[in-house]
């Protein structure tokens, strides 16, 4: 297992790569809230006889260490971001291609805002812009408050749990590992650093940045939401995607919030498609 200190926190990452690195462009994958890069696994593999595939877990998340302090700043997407731009800086990895998934794609976003010059083309699934209701976003916060709050480690040895868990976030299937893989994620996951980047994910301040930085995208990106996604609805995709030129948009039919994994196949030929171009 390897890891990289990034701001004073200590970050899993690996390569996935047919043969040594350097060979080949680089790559990285970003997960998305209370996951891991575990489930980008399976799309690195099919990818890794064109790139070398770079994963890691964010600050707090799977197997990367907490902030000691989780501050309003070190909540903050942004924050991520720069975490993002060291990793790169610390593995010799100049220019990128980036795939970013849900949460880890609007701290992609924000990575293209402040470093574009790092970056040749970015893929963002599931992700989109929103407006602002106060109303509906204090209920979110409350309800995700008390989510991330009762998290009892019991939960993890009960055999129905991750086809519950995962059931709000699928149209299709995904294997059973793949569910387990998820919910162990969501439990582990770092109390303070979980619930700072709900809020931070669903805010005012994203509301009216998001649009911004969306428009502003001056490189070659690709946005691509599932179909039936109950998290970020498609159409959330296609507004983002309208603000630039620069953003190509596809809808993967019949998935929800991971068409990477529900239909592989699809997404593989969009994804590759996209890059080759």
């Amino acid at each position: 297992m390897a890891y990289i200190d990034l701001n004073g926190v200590a970050h899993y990452y690996e390569w996935v790569c047919d043969g040594p690195t350097g060979n080949r462009p680089t790559l990285v994958f970003l997960h998305g809230w209370g996951g891991s890069a575990r489930y980008w696994e399976s799309t690195a593999e099919a990818m890794k006889y064109d790139f070398d595939c770079l994963l890691y877990d964010l600050r707090g998340f799977g197997r990367s260490a907490a902030a000691v302090n989780t501050t309003a700043d070190l909540g903050s997407l942004e924050s991520f971001a720069k975490d993002l731009d060291q990793l790169l800086t610390g593995l010799k990895q100049e220019r990128v291609f980036i795939s970013a998934h849900s949460m880890g794609a609007s701290v992609a976003l924000y990575f293209l805002n402040c470093f574009s010059q790092r970056v040749s083309k970015a893929i963002l699934t599931c992700n989109g812009s929103f407006e602002y209701d106060e109303r509906a976003f204090k209920a979110f916060h409350q309800f995700g408050s008390y989510v991330v709050m009762f998290r009892p480690s019991w939960l993890a040895h009960v055999p129905l749990a991750p086809q519950l868990f995962m059931s709000r976030f699928l149209k299709g299937q995904i294997p059973y590992a793949d569910k387990k893989n998820f919910l162990d994620d969501f439990l582990q996951a770092d109390m303070a650093t979980a619930l700072g980047t709900l809020k931070a994910s669903v805010s005012k301040h994203a509301t009216e940045t998001m649009p911004q930085v969306f428009a502003a995208i001056d490189v070659p990106t690709l946005m691509v939401s599932g179909q039936y996604d109950k998290i970020t609805p498609a159409e959330l995709g296609r507004q983002a995607a309208s603000l630039s030129p620069k953003i190509d948009y596809v809808e993967v039919p019949e998935t929800g919030h991971f068409p990477m994994l529900e239909d592989a196949d699809t997404y593989l030929s969009i994804v590759k498609s996209f890059l080759s171009q």
